[in-house]
């Protein structure tokens, strides 16, 4: 299979051709390649009518191909409709009281989660679970928050690697080392940068990690993945399941449960079959990059287009450090929906949370998406927070509490 570079990368986008597309953060743009695994999935159904063992056999090559590419072994993935699945399988799969010889009940969460990964946690208080949250500085959230909330009650810490809605990147593995001093688990919920950058699993010692193709693994909606340490894989019994968390779920048994000693018990109803082959398309496709190359290409993207709105005078949400920041940057607006709208206008597709307008990047963009971007902002800038008369608000409102 031959390499690419991100402008051959590009090419394989229509909408690039089209569009200034910076809203991978949303949904990843669609590729020929994706597009063609549509219509090989369509004809297998025409061809061969109703080849399940065919199409099981593709969620298993999908399992291998995505494995390997976080730096897990086959055994330790699920592959799952959602990332609710996967969050929801783990949190049905704990306990919160009585666990060993200690009484473990909390659970340590910060302010920057998904809605869904918060109200799954939220939903676990009517089995015992105690919610301890971590408050952010502003758009900040360090390590020492969460250090000053985990101790030998807690159960797992849930952390998002990069928050959707300032794009403030959680440094994971200092996370990690800092629950597991405590016997903590951590659950990482990557959907905000998987396949935009290198994703090491083992290197980062996480004990679980959720993850989809809707955003940076440019596939679709309906597929995503749990990862589960392989040595807790059998201890973890959850009550969320169907048959396809079996052992062989083609036995059909109905007079007991049977857990495989894969992360497969982790899954429940029949798989995303046509996602799945959505799902290894997009993957040959970022693998022909590389997500070394990637990960360098979007933070030289990142950077260049950091600096210029700073320059301007915008209010920039996402840190300044480029250890803290994913993929994501985002601008304070005074109207950030009216402001997507104005960019549509002008051709360039972004997306906002609240009065934050996101701008992502992913290796299908360039530096002259960079600059459209910019130009756009200074042409729209009265719907722009600016740096300077935050600063100057802020200052007013300290001398009126003297």
């Amino acid at each position: 299979m031959s390499s690419l570079t991100p402008a051959q990368f590009r090419s394989r986008f229509p909408i690039c051709q089209r569009r200034i597309y910076v809203n991978s953060c949303s949904q990843g743009a669609l590729s020929i390649d994706v597009e063609d695994a549509m219509r090989e999935y369509t004809e297998s159904w025409h061809e061969r009518g109703s080849p399940w063992e065919w199409w099981v056999e593709k969620v298993e090559q999908l399992r291998a191909r995505f494995a390997a590419s976080i730096g897990a072994d086959g055994d330790e993935i699920a592959v799952l409709a959602s990332a609710s699945a996967g969050i929801n399988a783990i949190a049905s799969a704990l306990e919160f009281r009585g666990v060993s010889d200690r009484q473990r009940s909390d659970v340590v969460m910060g302010e920057f989660e998904f809605p869904t990964m918060a109200q799954i946690w939220l939903a676990a208080r009517r089995r015992g679970a105690e919610i301890r949250w971590v408050r952010a500085a502003g758009d900040r959230l360090d390590v020492e928050a969460y250090a000053r909330a985990i101790d030998d009650r807690t159960v797992i810490v849930p952390a998002t690697h990069v928050c959707f809605r300032n794009g403030h990147r959680t440094d994971i593995a200092a996370l990690t080392r800092t629950a597991h001093l405590h016997g903590a688990l951590v659950l990482v919920d990557d959907y905000q940068r998987t396949g935009s950058a290198p994703l090491d699993v083992h290197a980062l010692d996480v004990d679980f990690l959720v993850t989809g193709c809707l955003k940076y693994l440019v596939a679709a909606a309906g597929i995503a993945f749990l990862y589960v340490r392989r040595d807790l894989v059998e201890r973890l019994e959850p009550m969320f399941t169907g048959w396809f968390g079996r052992v062989n779920p083609f036995a059909f048994r109905i007079d007991e449960i049977d857990w495989p000693a894969s992360a497969t018990r982790f899954e429940s109803g029949t798989p995303p079959v046509v996602n799945a082959y959505l799902a290894i398309a997009a993957l040959d496709l970022l693998d022909r990059v590389g997500y070394q190359n990637i990960g360098e290409h979007v933070a030289g993207l990142v950077e260049r287009f950091r600096s210029a709105a700073e320059a301007a005078g915008f209010v920039v949400r996402t840190p300044p450090e480029r250890e803290r920041r994913g993929p994501l940057v985002v601008i304070q607006c005074v109207d950030a929906p009216a402001m997507v709208s104005r960019l549509a206008g002008r051709g360039i597709i972004a997306s906002s949370r609240g009065n934050g307008l996101r701008v992502s990047f992913h290796a299908y963009n360039d530096e002259g998406d960079v600059d459209a971007v910019m130009a756009a902002l200074e042409a729209e800038s009265a719907l722009l927070e600016r740096a300077a008369a935050r600063s100057a608000a802020a200052h007013d409102s300290a001398e009126a509490r003297q």
